[in-house]
């Protein structure tokens, strides 16, 4: 009996599946958050309806911050060995993390606007966070100059390390500032165990992986979208010019 060879599976098919089991639990996880936030989680005693927002408030902070130590992480590569892939995975990191930088800025405005009244205030949380998205806004506008070769290159890594240092500042501008903005919930280890409800609690982390594998697919996405455009533009310049066909001479009638 005539044995079958096993089908090859091309790295195309795996990265599907992959992207495919991603986008899957990234579904099923933000099904289970929106209904732990909307049905579960209980008002806030203080800030009654309007403590919902933290829900995509707190998570898309959360994703800012892990996108850009995910730039920090890939410059400092392309700095150590220059990479074409490296500068892939900042640029994709970068955009996703400007976007929730500024869904974090336009929850934080809705959410304030509702508890303290104001759409915006000077506060020590509200103007480092835009710094932030400011920043990290004209390092994608720096990666979309022509950047591949000499100084440039560098110059863009180096910022894109100097950069992360606004997010320290970020996250403790609550803790060494008087501010309007409360204190850290639930990453805040010098006030013992974090006082929010447990259903609360249970809602937010629900959020928070959801929004997390949402960024990571997001990233992904723009990995290979950005790997792709690089392959095309090799071929182009690899592929020879067309060579037109001389027309043929005429004959001279005698």
């Amino acid at each position: 009996m005539a044995s079958h060879a096993a089908t090859p599976v091309s790295p195309a098919d795996t990265r599907g599946r992959d992207l495919f089991r991603i986008l899957s639990a990234a579904a099923a996880l933000t099904t289970a958050g929106a209904l732990a936030a909307a049905v579960l989680a209980p008002p806030d005693a203080v800030q009654g309806q309007w403590q919902r927002l933290m829900y995509v408030h707190v998570p898309a902070a959360w994703l800012a911050y892990l996108c850009f130590a995910g730039v920090l992480a890939a410059c400092v590569m392309d700095l150590r060995r220059r990479s074409s892939g490296s500068v892939r995975w900042a640029t994709a990191a970068a955009e996703v993390g400007v976007v929730a930088t500024a869904v974090t800025l336009v929850s934080g405005s809705v959410w304030g606007r509702g508890v303290w009244g104001v759409w915006w205030t000077w506060d020590a949380r509200l103007v480092s966070t835009a710094v932030m998205f400011l920043l990290y806004l004209c390092y994608v506008a720096l990666l979309r100059t022509d950047a591949d070769e000499g100084r440039v290159r560098r110059r863009t890594a180096v910022f894109g390390c100097a950069a992360f240092a606004i997010v320290p500042v970020v996250h403790f501008s609550v803790l060494w500032w008087n501010t309007l903005h409360q204190r850290p919930t639930i990453l805040d280890a010098t006030s013992g165990p974090p006082p929010i409800d447990p259903r609360m609690a249970l809602a937010l982390s629900l959020a928070v992986v959801a929004v997390s594998a949402i960024g990571l697919l997001a990233v992904l996405l723009r990995v290979d979208a950005l790997g792709r455009r690089e392959r095309t533009a090799r071929a182009c310049l690899i592929a020879p010019a067309p060579v037109e066909e001389a027309a043929p001479a005429q004959v001279r009638a005698r």
